[in-house]
Protein backbone atom coordinates (compact mmCIF):
# COMPACT_ATOMS: atom_id res chain seq x y z
CA UNK A 1 0.00 0.00 0.00
CA UNK A 2 1.41 3.46 -0.65
CA UNK A 3 0.62 6.69 0.88
CA UNK A 4 -2.36 7.97 -1.92
CA UNK A 5 -4.11 4.61 -1.64
CA UNK A 6 -4.22 5.12 2.30
CA UNK A 7 -6.29 8.00 1.80
CA UNK A 8 -8.91 6.26 0.87
CA UNK A 9 -8.91 4.28 4.64
CA UNK A 10 -10.09 7.64 6.11
CA UNK A 11 -13.84 8.46 5.57
CA UNK A 12 -13.30 11.22 7.73
CA UNK A 13 -11.42 13.49 4.69
CA UNK A 14 -14.09 12.91 1.95
CA UNK A 15 -16.06 16.20 2.49
CA UNK A 16 -13.48 18.40 4.31
CA UNK A 17 -10.24 19.19 4.83
CA UNK A 18 -9.35 17.65 7.86
CA UNK A 19 -5.88 19.49 8.95
CA UNK A 20 -6.31 18.94 12.84
CA UNK A 21 -4.35 15.81 13.62
CA UNK A 22 -2.22 17.25 16.34
CA UNK A 23 -5.64 17.64 18.27
CA UNK A 24 -7.75 14.62 17.80
CA UNK A 25 -7.09 12.45 14.96
CA UNK A 26 -9.03 10.28 12.41
CA UNK A 27 -9.56 6.36 13.12
CA UNK A 28 -8.96 4.62 9.82
CA UNK A 29 -10.72 1.71 8.01
CA UNK A 30 -8.62 -0.79 9.40
CA UNK A 31 -9.17 0.33 12.92
CA UNK A 32 -12.57 0.10 12.60
CA UNK A 33 -13.08 -3.31 11.28
CA UNK A 34 -10.87 -4.59 13.91
CA UNK A 35 -12.77 -2.58 16.68
CA UNK A 36 -16.44 -4.66 14.90
CA UNK A 37 -14.10 -7.85 15.51
CA UNK A 38 -13.97 -7.41 18.97
CA UNK A 39 -17.48 -6.38 19.60
CA UNK A 40 -18.68 -9.34 17.52
CA UNK A 41 -16.60 -11.57 19.77
CA UNK A 42 -18.07 -9.43 23.06
CA UNK A 43 -21.41 -9.99 21.84
CA UNK A 44 -20.90 -13.85 21.26
CA UNK A 45 -18.30 -14.81 23.58
CA UNK A 46 -16.75 -17.58 20.80
CA UNK A 47 -13.88 -19.22 23.49
CA UNK A 48 -14.95 -22.51 25.00
CA UNK A 49 -15.86 -20.58 28.26
CA UNK A 50 -15.98 -17.34 29.45
CA UNK A 51 -12.16 -17.91 31.32
CA UNK A 52 -10.71 -18.63 27.73
CA UNK A 53 -12.35 -15.57 26.06
CA UNK A 54 -11.18 -13.56 29.26
CA UNK A 55 -7.56 -14.35 28.65
CA UNK A 56 -7.93 -14.00 24.89
CA UNK A 57 -9.09 -10.34 25.37
CA UNK A 58 -6.06 -9.82 27.46
CA UNK A 59 -3.89 -11.03 25.08
CA UNK A 60 -5.32 -7.99 22.31
CA UNK A 61 -2.61 -6.47 24.24
CA UNK A 62 0.25 -8.10 22.49
CA UNK A 63 -0.06 -6.96 18.97
CA UNK A 64 -0.45 -3.17 20.16
CA UNK A 65 2.89 -3.94 21.85
CA UNK A 66 4.43 -5.52 19.10
CA UNK A 67 3.11 -2.86 16.51
CA UNK A 68 4.50 0.34 19.10
CA UNK A 69 7.73 -1.16 19.54
CA UNK A 70 8.44 -1.91 15.43
CA UNK A 71 7.63 1.69 15.46
CA UNK A 72 10.10 3.40 17.86
CA UNK A 73 12.78 0.48 17.35
CA UNK A 74 12.16 -0.88 20.64
CA UNK A 75 11.35 -4.36 21.89
CA UNK A 76 7.39 -5.11 23.25
CA UNK A 77 8.99 -5.91 26.42
CA UNK A 78 9.81 -2.20 26.81
CA UNK A 79 6.32 -0.93 26.07
CA UNK A 80 3.62 -0.51 28.38
CA UNK A 81 0.12 0.40 27.39
CA UNK A 82 -1.44 3.17 29.03
CA UNK A 83 -4.61 5.44 28.91
CA UNK A 84 -3.03 8.46 27.87
CA UNK A 85 -0.01 10.53 27.96
CA UNK A 86 -1.40 11.96 31.08
CA UNK A 87 -1.67 8.27 32.53
CA UNK A 88 1.96 7.72 31.30
CA UNK A 89 3.50 10.50 32.75
CA UNK A 90 1.41 10.00 36.33
CA UNK A 91 3.33 6.43 36.12
CA UNK A 92 7.01 7.97 35.80
CA UNK A 93 6.04 10.62 38.14
CA UNK A 94 5.35 7.72 40.74
CA UNK A 95 8.48 5.69 39.87
CA UNK A 96 11.27 8.06 40.21
CA UNK A 97 11.93 9.09 43.65
CA UNK A 98 12.18 13.33 43.80
CA UNK A 99 13.86 14.86 47.42
CA UNK A 100 14.45 18.06 48.85
CA UNK A 101 17.34 19.73 46.84
CA UNK A 102 16.56 17.81 43.38
CA UNK A 103 15.08 19.58 40.84
CA UNK A 104 13.10 18.93 37.23
CA UNK A 105 13.49 21.03 34.09
CA UNK A 106 10.65 21.53 31.98
CA UNK A 107 10.83 24.35 29.22
CA UNK A 108 7.82 27.48 29.53
CA UNK A 109 6.34 26.85 26.49
CA UNK A 110 5.31 23.21 27.25
CA UNK A 111 1.76 21.78 27.29
CA UNK A 112 0.55 21.75 30.78
CA UNK A 113 -0.13 18.12 30.84
CA UNK A 114 4.00 17.66 30.75
CA UNK A 115 4.24 19.78 34.37
CA UNK A 116 0.76 18.71 36.02
CA UNK A 117 2.09 15.59 37.24
CA UNK A 118 5.16 17.23 39.49
CA UNK A 119 3.50 20.35 40.58
CA UNK A 120 1.80 19.12 43.25
CA UNK A 121 4.56 16.82 44.63
CA UNK A 122 7.08 19.43 44.78
CA UNK A 123 5.15 20.69 48.05
CA UNK A 124 5.76 17.50 49.72
CA UNK A 125 8.56 16.19 48.03
CA UNK A 126 10.32 19.23 48.74
CA UNK A 127 12.34 19.25 45.11
CA UNK A 128 12.04 22.38 42.84
CA UNK A 129 10.18 22.72 39.09
CA UNK A 130 12.95 24.95 37.18
CA UNK A 131 11.63 26.40 34.26
CA UNK A 132 13.04 27.09 30.73
CA UNK A 133 12.51 30.33 29.33
CA UNK A 134 11.82 29.82 25.52
CA UNK A 135 9.58 32.90 24.58
CA UNK A 136 10.40 32.67 20.79
CA UNK A 137 9.36 29.24 20.63
CA UNK A 138 12.53 27.81 20.31
CA UNK A 139 13.52 24.64 23.00
CA UNK A 140 17.13 24.16 22.60
CA UNK A 141 19.64 22.51 24.43
CA UNK A 142 21.98 25.60 24.99
CA UNK A 143 19.03 27.27 27.19
CA UNK A 144 18.19 23.96 29.40
CA UNK A 145 21.83 23.97 30.09
CA UNK A 146 22.15 27.09 31.34
CA UNK A 147 19.51 25.71 34.29
CA UNK A 148 20.43 21.70 34.36
CA UNK A 149 22.81 20.91 37.39
CA UNK A 150 23.56 17.98 39.26
CA UNK A 151 20.81 17.88 41.23
CA UNK A 152 18.19 17.73 38.37
CA UNK A 153 16.87 14.21 38.41
CA UNK A 154 14.39 14.67 35.40
CA UNK A 155 14.31 16.63 32.31
CA UNK A 156 11.08 16.46 30.99
CA UNK A 157 10.32 17.44 26.90
CA UNK A 158 7.97 17.70 24.02
CA UNK A 159 10.10 16.29 21.17
CA UNK A 160 7.03 18.30 19.30
CA UNK A 161 6.02 21.65 20.63
CA UNK A 162 2.26 21.53 20.52
CA UNK A 163 1.57 24.97 19.58
CA UNK A 164 4.21 26.18 17.15
CA UNK A 165 5.93 22.74 15.68
CA UNK A 166 9.22 22.83 16.78
CA UNK A 167 11.18 19.85 16.89
CA UNK A 168 13.98 19.16 19.19
CA UNK A 169 17.01 18.05 19.04
CA UNK A 170 16.51 14.93 21.27
CA UNK A 171 19.88 13.70 20.66
CA UNK A 172 21.21 16.94 22.48
CA UNK A 173 19.08 16.55 25.18
CA UNK A 174 20.71 13.22 25.70
CA UNK A 175 23.28 14.35 26.00
CA UNK A 176 22.86 16.94 28.98
CA UNK A 177 21.14 14.49 30.33
CA UNK A 178 23.87 12.33 30.53
CA UNK A 179 26.25 14.67 31.52
CA UNK A 180 24.30 15.42 34.88
CA UNK A 181 23.10 11.95 35.33
CA UNK A 182 19.36 12.99 34.93
CA UNK A 183 16.62 11.08 33.17
CA UNK A 184 15.04 12.17 29.95
CA UNK A 185 11.41 12.23 29.66
CA UNK A 186 9.77 12.66 26.00
CA UNK A 187 6.17 13.53 25.87
CA UNK A 188 6.25 12.66 21.74
CA UNK A 189 2.69 12.48 20.76
CA UNK A 190 2.98 15.63 18.41
CA UNK A 191 5.52 13.60 16.38
CA UNK A 192 5.25 9.38 16.69
CA UNK A 193 2.78 8.92 13.13
CA UNK A 194 4.41 11.62 11.27
CA UNK A 195 7.87 12.25 12.05
CA UNK A 196 10.66 9.01 12.72
CA UNK A 197 11.90 8.13 16.06
CA UNK A 198 14.29 5.46 17.12
CA UNK A 199 15.07 4.80 20.47
CA UNK A 200 18.19 2.49 19.51
CA UNK A 201 19.54 5.75 18.36
CA UNK A 202 18.52 8.27 20.90
CA UNK A 203 18.10 6.75 23.96
CA UNK A 204 15.68 7.77 26.29
CA UNK A 205 14.24 7.13 29.58
CA UNK A 206 11.01 7.19 29.49
CA UNK A 207 8.79 8.17 26.40
CA UNK A 208 5.01 7.95 26.66
CA UNK A 209 2.46 8.67 23.49
CA UNK A 210 -0.89 9.02 23.42
CA UNK A 211 -3.01 7.56 20.19
CA UNK A 212 -5.28 9.91 19.69
CA UNK A 213 -3.28 12.31 17.42
CA UNK A 214 -0.52 11.17 15.02
CA UNK A 215 -1.33 7.71 15.23
CA UNK A 216 -4.90 7.82 14.67
CA UNK A 217 -5.93 5.69 17.44
CA UNK A 218 -8.84 8.35 18.86
CA UNK A 219 -10.10 6.00 21.61
CA UNK A 220 -8.12 6.12 24.50
CA UNK A 221 -5.04 4.31 24.30
CA UNK A 222 -1.53 5.06 24.29
CA UNK A 223 1.57 3.24 25.35
CA UNK A 224 4.99 3.96 27.60
CA UNK A 225 8.38 3.27 26.71
CA UNK A 226 10.60 2.25 29.54
CA UNK A 227 14.56 1.89 28.61
CA UNK A 228 16.36 -1.40 29.91
CA UNK A 229 18.10 0.67 32.76
CA UNK A 230 15.02 2.07 33.70
CA UNK A 231 13.01 -1.19 34.01
CA UNK A 232 16.04 -2.13 36.04
CA UNK A 233 16.12 0.13 38.73
CA UNK A 234 13.12 1.32 39.26
CA UNK A 235 10.77 0.26 41.61
CA UNK A 236 6.96 -0.66 40.68
CA UNK A 237 4.70 2.37 40.63
CA UNK A 238 1.57 -0.03 40.55
CA UNK A 239 0.63 -3.73 41.73
CA UNK A 240 -2.22 -5.01 39.99
CA UNK A 241 -2.69 -8.84 39.58
CA UNK A 242 -1.89 -9.07 36.09
CA UNK A 243 1.69 -7.14 36.54
CA UNK A 244 2.49 -10.09 38.28
CA UNK A 245 4.28 -12.81 36.17
CA UNK A 246 1.78 -15.41 35.09
CA UNK A 247 1.44 -18.68 36.50
CA UNK A 248 3.09 -21.87 34.79
CA UNK A 249 -0.06 -23.64 34.48
CA UNK A 250 -2.31 -20.80 33.21
CA UNK A 251 -4.39 -18.12 35.07
CA UNK A 252 -7.72 -20.41 34.12
CA UNK A 253 -6.24 -23.40 36.00
CA UNK A 254 -4.50 -21.28 38.64
CA UNK A 255 -7.79 -19.71 39.81
CA UNK A 256 -9.13 -23.26 39.55
CA UNK A 257 -7.17 -24.40 42.38
CA UNK A 258 -8.41 -24.66 45.90
CA UNK A 259 -5.55 -23.54 47.75
CA UNK A 260 -5.05 -20.29 46.07
CA UNK A 261 -4.16 -17.67 48.63
CA UNK A 262 -5.07 -14.05 48.34
CA UNK A 263 -2.06 -12.69 50.40
CA UNK A 264 1.13 -14.35 49.69
CA UNK A 265 4.48 -12.52 48.28
CA UNK A 266 3.86 -12.49 44.85
CA UNK A 267 6.97 -12.10 41.95
CA UNK A 268 6.48 -9.04 39.59
CA UNK A 269 7.10 -9.02 35.52
CA UNK A 270 10.72 -7.65 35.08
CA UNK A 271 9.31 -6.28 31.62
CA UNK A 272 7.19 -2.61 31.20
CA UNK A 273 4.25 -4.23 31.72
CA UNK A 274 4.95 -3.31 35.65
CA UNK A 275 3.85 -0.28 34.49
CA UNK A 276 0.89 -0.98 33.50
CA UNK A 277 -2.72 -0.85 35.47
CA UNK A 278 -2.40 -4.47 36.23
CA UNK A 279 -5.91 -5.18 35.88
CA UNK A 280 -8.81 -5.26 33.49
CA UNK A 281 -7.36 -3.29 30.05
CA UNK A 282 -9.31 -1.23 27.62
CA UNK A 283 -9.38 -3.77 25.06
CA UNK A 284 -11.28 -1.74 22.23
CA UNK A 285 -8.17 0.52 22.46
CA UNK A 286 -6.48 -2.63 22.33
CA UNK A 287 -7.25 -4.07 18.90
CA UNK A 288 -7.43 -0.45 17.43
CA UNK A 289 -4.37 1.31 18.67
CA UNK A 290 -2.58 -1.92 17.04
CA UNK A 291 -4.45 -1.65 14.08
CA UNK A 292 -3.92 2.10 13.38
CA UNK A 293 -0.30 1.79 14.28
CA UNK A 294 0.36 -1.63 11.81
CA UNK A 295 -1.13 1.12 8.77
CA UNK A 296 2.00 3.15 10.05
CA UNK A 297 4.53 0.65 10.14
CA UNK A 298 2.97 -0.62 6.57
CA UNK A 299 3.41 2.13 5.29
CA UNK A 300 6.46 3.39 6.41
CA UNK A 301 7.42 5.82 8.36
CA UNK A 302 10.36 7.19 6.28
CA UNK A 303 7.49 7.38 3.50
CA UNK A 304 5.29 9.17 5.66
CA UNK A 305 7.90 11.89 6.91
CA UNK A 306 8.82 12.16 3.06
CA UNK A 307 5.36 12.81 2.17
CA UNK A 308 4.36 15.10 5.21
CA UNK A 309 7.63 17.01 4.46
CA UNK A 310 6.72 17.95 0.55
CA UNK A 311 3.61 19.41 1.52
CA UNK A 312 4.98 21.20 4.39
CA UNK A 313 7.37 22.48 2.45
CA UNK A 314 4.05 23.87 0.06
CA UNK A 315 2.37 25.51 2.89
CA UNK A 316 5.36 27.23 3.80
CA UNK A 317 5.87 28.54 0.81
CA UNK A 318 2.24 29.68 -0.21
CA UNK A 319 1.07 31.23 3.21
CA UNK A 320 3.45 34.19 3.08
CA UNK A 321 1.53 35.42 -0.67
CA UNK A 322 -2.03 34.80 1.34
CA UNK A 323 -0.95 37.52 4.13
CA UNK A 324 -0.04 34.76 6.48
CA UNK A 325 3.27 35.25 8.66
CA UNK A 326 5.03 31.58 9.33
CA UNK A 327 5.62 31.30 13.52
CA UNK A 328 6.60 27.97 12.71
CA UNK A 329 10.65 27.76 12.44
CA UNK A 330 11.51 27.14 8.94
CA UNK A 331 15.08 25.21 9.39
CA UNK A 332 14.41 21.55 8.43
CA UNK A 333 15.79 19.88 11.49
CA UNK A 334 13.04 21.65 13.51
CA UNK A 335 10.33 20.95 11.51
CA UNK A 336 7.92 18.62 11.96
CA UNK A 337 4.01 18.12 10.71
CA UNK A 338 2.77 21.50 12.48
CA UNK A 339 2.72 24.53 11.06
CA UNK A 340 1.63 27.84 12.56
CA UNK A 341 0.92 31.02 11.26
CA UNK A 342 -0.68 34.39 12.07
CA UNK A 343 -2.29 36.87 10.14
CA UNK A 344 -1.35 40.23 12.50
CA UNK A 345 -4.22 41.67 14.87
CA UNK A 346 -3.44 39.50 17.44
CA UNK A 347 -6.00 36.65 18.36
CA UNK A 348 -9.02 38.10 18.17
CA UNK A 349 -8.54 38.72 13.62
CA UNK A 350 -6.72 34.32 14.47
CA UNK A 351 -9.86 33.89 15.91
CA UNK A 352 -12.26 35.26 12.78
CA UNK A 353 -10.37 33.47 10.09
CA UNK A 354 -10.77 30.80 12.45
CA UNK A 355 -14.04 30.73 12.48
CA UNK A 356 -14.07 31.51 8.68
CA UNK A 357 -12.05 28.27 7.49
CA UNK A 358 -14.10 26.43 10.25
CA UNK A 359 -17.32 27.47 8.00
CA UNK A 360 -16.40 26.10 5.20
CA UNK A 361 -15.40 22.83 6.40
CA UNK A 362 -11.52 23.43 6.61
CA UNK A 363 -10.43 22.24 9.58
CA UNK A 364 -7.54 23.47 11.73
CA UNK A 365 -7.03 25.18 15.11
CA UNK A 366 -5.87 28.27 17.39
CA UNK A 367 -3.55 27.24 20.02
CA UNK A 368 -1.25 29.46 22.44
CA UNK A 369 1.59 28.94 25.12
CA UNK A 370 3.63 31.37 26.89
CA UNK A 371 2.96 33.80 23.80
CA UNK A 372 4.23 31.41 21.26
CA UNK A 373 1.46 30.36 19.00
CA UNK A 374 -1.47 31.04 16.31
CA UNK A 375 -3.39 29.10 13.79
CA UNK A 376 -1.90 25.23 13.73
CA UNK A 377 -2.39 23.59 10.84
CA UNK A 378 -1.76 19.89 11.28
CA UNK A 379 -0.77 18.45 8.09
CA UNK A 380 -0.71 14.41 7.60
CA UNK A 381 -0.23 11.20 5.73
CA UNK A 382 -3.53 11.49 4.47
CA UNK A 383 -4.19 15.12 3.42
CA UNK A 384 -2.86 16.15 -0.31
CA UNK A 385 -1.28 19.40 -2.07
CA UNK A 386 -5.01 19.99 -2.99
CA UNK A 387 -6.30 20.25 0.87
CA UNK A 388 -3.06 22.68 1.15
CA UNK A 389 -4.42 24.81 -1.76
CA UNK A 390 -7.70 24.71 -0.41
CA UNK A 391 -6.54 26.02 3.01
CA UNK A 392 -4.10 28.63 1.30
CA UNK A 393 -7.00 30.11 -0.82
CA UNK A 394 -9.68 30.56 1.99
CA UNK A 395 -7.16 33.02 4.36
CA UNK A 396 -6.65 34.44 1.10
CA UNK A 397 -10.33 35.16 0.85
CA UNK A 398 -10.17 36.20 4.30
CA UNK A 399 -7.61 39.02 3.95
CA UNK A 400 -9.10 40.53 0.96
CA UNK A 401 -12.44 40.41 3.23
Amino acid sequence: MDIAHARFLFPGVRDRVFLDAACVSLLPLPAEEALARLSEDLLRCPARDASAHHIALDRTADDARREVARLIGAAPEQIALVESTTQGLQIVAAAVPLTAGDNIVVAGTEFLGLAVPWVPRRQHQGFDIRVVDCADGRVTVERFARVVDGRTRLILLSSVQWTSGYRVDLAGFRELADRHGACLVVDAIQQLGAIGLDVTKTPIDFLVCGGHKWLNAPVGRGFLYVHPRQLECCPTPTWGYLNIVEPAEGWANYFATPSLPAVRDYQFTSSARRFEIGGTANYPGNVVLASAVGLINTLGIASIEAHIRRLTDQLLADLPAAGARVVSCPEPECRSGIVTFTLGGGPARDRACLDFLLARRILISQRYTQGVGGLRVSVHFFNTEDDLRQLVAAVAEFQRR
